[in-house]
C-alpha cells in the first residue's frame, strides 16, 4: 500500500539518513518516575494488541534495526504503521504485507501518526527531519509523541524536544542496546528519557518491540547513557582486539588466548562478542560498522568537552578507531578490529 505524493523535493538531505517473534511481554508502567517491568499475566500482550488498533506508528528509518522494530511494532503489537519510503531501507515486503503504508513525505507520515519513531544515523539527521522543510514537525499532530531511537547527542536532543513541544507534541529519547538480530526477534532494550506521564502514553507500543525498558530520567538521559555505555562497551572490545592481535601475531593459539581470557578477568560479553572472529574469522557476532563506533566516540568526546570531563582514554581509542577508518575500513565490523590491529 502506498500513500503518493508528489513531493517538490525527495529530501537530498537525506541521502545519508542510514550509516548504516516470542513469548508474551510484560507491559510498561511507569512507579515512581521509572518504569516498572514486573511480570504481568499473558493477557497483557493482548491489551497492547487491542490499544495498538487506535494507535497509528509512524516509522522513519527502516534500517537494519528499524526494520525489526517496525516489524514487532506490527506483529506483536497490532499497531497500524506507515514508514518513510527511503533508497537506504532494507526491503520492506514483509512490512508491506502486514499492511504498512509507505510515505513519499515526512510531514503527511507524520500528520497520520500518533507515534513517530525515529531510528537513524545520529542528531544532524534527526535535526533534519524533525525541522527541515517539509518534516515532521510540519505536520505533527497535537499531543503527538517523537520518540527518537538514534544514538544522538543530548544537547541536540533537548533542543529538539524543545522544537517538538512548540510545535504541540511530546518528546522521548529511546537509545537502544543488544544488536539487529534482537531488534528482529523484538527483544532489544531501551534506555529513556522524557516525562513519566509521556513515557506511559507511549509505553504499549515501547513493549511490543522490547524486552526491558529503563526510565532513566528526564529528555537526553536515555541518550546521555547511551553514550556512556557504547563508550565503555565499544572501548572493551577495541582494548580486547588490540590485545588478540598482539597475541596473533606471536603466533599464540587463538582458542587458547580466548580459555585463558574467559576463565579470568577478561570474561566479559565483549570476549562473547569478538572470539568468533578471533578464533574462526567471523565476524557476524556483532554486526556494527567500526564508522559508526567511531561516529559514537565522536558523540561521547563532544558530550565530555560540554561536560568538563577527562577524555584520555577515549581520545586514545579515537584516534585507533580514526585510523582504521582513514584507511577505508570504516564499513567492516567492530570485531575485524583485530584484524586491523595487527602488525603489517
Amino acid at each position: 500500500m502506498r500513500h503518493s505524493y508528489q513531493a517538490p523535493c525527495r529530501f537530498q538531505i537525506y541521502k545519508a539518513l542510514f550509516g548504516r517473534e516470542n513469548p508474551p511481554r510484560p507491559r510498561c508502567t511507569v512507579t515512581g518516575g521509572g518504569v516498572d517491568l514486573s511480570p504481568r499475566e499473558p493477557r497483557a500482550e493482548v491489551a497492547v494488541a487491542s490499544e495498538g488498533k487506535s494507535m497509528k506508528i509512524g516509522m522513519i528509518g527502516v534500517g537494519l534495526m528499524g526494520h525489526g522494530i517496525a516489524r514487532n511494532v506490527m506483529r506483536r503489537g497490532g499497531f497500524a504503521l506507515g514508514y518513510f519510503d527511503h533508497p537506504g531501507n532494507q526491503p520492506t515486503d514483509e512490512l508491506d504485507g502486514l499492511g504498512a503504508t509507505a510515505f513519499d513525505s515526512l510531514s503527511d507520515l507524520a500528520a497520520a501518526s500518533d507515534v513517530i519513531i525515529l531510528c537513524v544515523t545520529g542528531s544532524p539527521q534527526v535535526e533534519g527531519i524533525l525541522t527541515g522543510a517539509g518534516g515532521v514537525i510540519a505536520g505533527l499532530k497535537p499531543g503527538a509523541v517523537v520518540v527518537d531511537c538514534s544514538t544522538s547527542l543530548p544537547a541536540s536532543t533537548v533542543k529538539m524536544a524543545e522544537a517538538v513541544k512548540a510545535a504541540g507534541g511530546e518528546f522521548v529519547d529511546a537509545p537502544m542496546t543488544r544488536t539487529a538480530q534482537f531488534a528482529h526477534e523484538g527483544k532489544l532494550n531501551l534506555l529513556v528519557g522524557g516525562d513519566a506521564a509521556t513515557v506511559e502514553k507511549v509505553s504499549p507500543v515501547l513493549a511490543a518491540f522490547t524486552e526491558e525498558v529503563k526510565h532513566v530520567g528526564e529528555v537526553s538521559a536515555g541518550h546521555r547513557l547511551k553514550l556512556l555505555h557504547n563508550y565503555v562497551s565499544v572501548g572493551f572490545m577495541s582494548l580486547l582486539a588490540e590485545a588478540a592481535a598482539q597475541s596473533a601475531d606471536a603466533g599464540i593459539d587463538p582458542q587458547s588466548f580466548v580459555d585463558v581470557l574467559a576463565s579470568g578477568g577478561g570474561a566479559s560479553v565483549a570476549l562473547d562478542r569478538l572470539s568468533p572472529f578471533i578464533v574462526n574469522g567471523d565476524r557476524e557476532a556483532l554486526p556494527f560498522a567500526i564508522s559508526n563506533a567511531l561516529k559514537d566516540f565522536d558523540y561521547y568526546r563532544q558530550m565530555s568537552a560540554q561536560a568538563g570531563a577527562q577524555v584520555e582514554i577515549a581520545d586514545g581509542v579515537y584516534r585507533a578507531l580514526s585510523n582504521v577508518v582513514e584507511k577505508g575500513a570504516g564499513d567492516a565490523y567492530v570485531p575485524e578490529l583485530v584484524q586491523h590491529f595487527r602488525k603489517g
